[in-house]
């Protein structure tokens, strides 16, 4: 049965797409941009690194498989708005504990579906990622275009989902010991660092490095987070005191900060990259890896010159830079997001040369 279109979404350049509401019955203004993924709104849904935003699902079909407990990638998420097609609100799976509607009323998310998702993706893609508002269909367009002017996107939306105090994930008889500085770190992160034998110590995005070295930790990890790199210079900041001193692994906002605090420079795509099947080139061994992405800024490639930083993965969509090195200073970012495991063949062997790195300076 077709429902009656009661909501709209307006974007800022004055489009405008027709749809019925579900979620939150509630107005939301938010940067809107797409993901391809074909499975997963689930983990997008509970991503810190979506905060603020409003995702446009490009598979036609969500919702059909509810909502698992076992797979929120953050307790509580902090997304703004999720826009799709064909939203089923009766899931088909035995692991499912709630719908995504019950998840997103909770949460306060709004929802628009029934409108023609791959036109808004193209419109997006050709005219660049912009604020959007989900509102009442009725809502006249000058009236939406108002909200939209006088409205800012939050800065520095890491401090909103960095946690405030320091969290353990232990495991038995650790190999290693980890520090996360966590700016929106998702679950499944800790969970492959788990896996590899390493206890985990998860600290505020602001932890400065004296306190970071006061745990002692074998190696540090950067994780990633919600928006523009250049809005948490204390990370930046922690970074470059660490860097040289330890082991340091970057994934995503990690990547950036990493190459932020080397001397490199980062800038803003024109609409992002965010799905399950991005093609990358491994420049190190030759083989190309299908990634998950989700991130709106990218290194500056002419920038690494003198940073000492040496590229290792391409995307092969853009050739924008998708992985970075230094020996010297024991360091290695990607852009992508490896415990996502993708493709046919994951990208486990980044945790593992972590690991080996961990090695390499227990016996140094």
């Amino acid at each position: 049965m077709l429902k009656a279109y009661d909501k709209k979404l307006i974007l800022a350049d004055g489009a405008e797409f027709y749809g019925y509401g579900f979620g939150a019955d509630c107005e939301s203004i938010a940067e809107v941009v797409f993901n391809t993924s074909m499975v997963g709104y689930q983990e997008i849904l509970s991503d810190p690194s979506y905060t603020a935003q409003a995702v446009v699902m490009t598979y036609p079909l969500i919702g059909n498989y509810g909502m698992c407990r076992e797979d929120y990638e953050a307790e509580k998420p902090t997304i703004r708005a999720l826009i799709v097609r064909e939203y089923n609100d009766e899931p088909s799976n035995f692991r499912s504990a709630e719908t995504l509607e019950q998840v997103m009323k909770k949460h306060r998310i709004a929802g628009i579906a029934g409108i023609d998702t791959r036109k808004l993706a193209r419109h997006i893609r050709d005219v660049g990622t912009c604020k959007g508002i989900i509102t009442h269909r009725d809502t006249p367009k000058p009236v939406g275009l108002a909200k939209l002017d006088r409205t800012e996107l939050p800065k520095n939306v890491v401090a909103q989902v960095s946690p405030h105090a320091k969290t353990c994930f232990p495991v038995r008889q650790p190999r290693f010991q980890v520090v996360a500085v966590d700016c929106g770190m998702k679950r499944n992160i800790v969970r492959s660092l788990n896996k590899k034998g390493c206890s985990v110590t998860a600290v505020p995005y602001d932890t400065p490095a004296d306190e970071i070295l006061a745990l002692a930790p074998d190696g540090v990890f950067f994780s990633n987070g919600p928006g523009d790199p250049m809005d948490v210079q204390p990370v930046i900041e922690t970074v470059r005191a660490l860097k040289g001193k330890l082991p340091i692994f970057g994934i995503c906002l990690g990547h950036q900060v990493i190459a932020l605090a080397c001397g490199a420079k980062t800038y803003k795509l024109k609409f992002g990259h965010r799905g399950g099947n991005h093609p990358v080139k491994n420049l190190l061994t030759g083989k190309i890896e299908i990634t998950s992405q989700n991130h709106s800024y990218a290194v500056d490639k002419e920038s690494l010159d003198k940073t000492g930083l040496e590229i290792t993965h391409v995307n092969l969509l853009d050739g924008t830079v998708e992985g970075l090195q230094s020996e010297k200073e024991r360091l290695f970012s990607v852009q992508y997001h490896p415990e996502s495991a993708p493709g046919p063949q994951d990208s486990d062997y980044l945790f593992d040369r972590f690991i080996s790195m961990m090695e390499e300076e227990q016996h140094a």
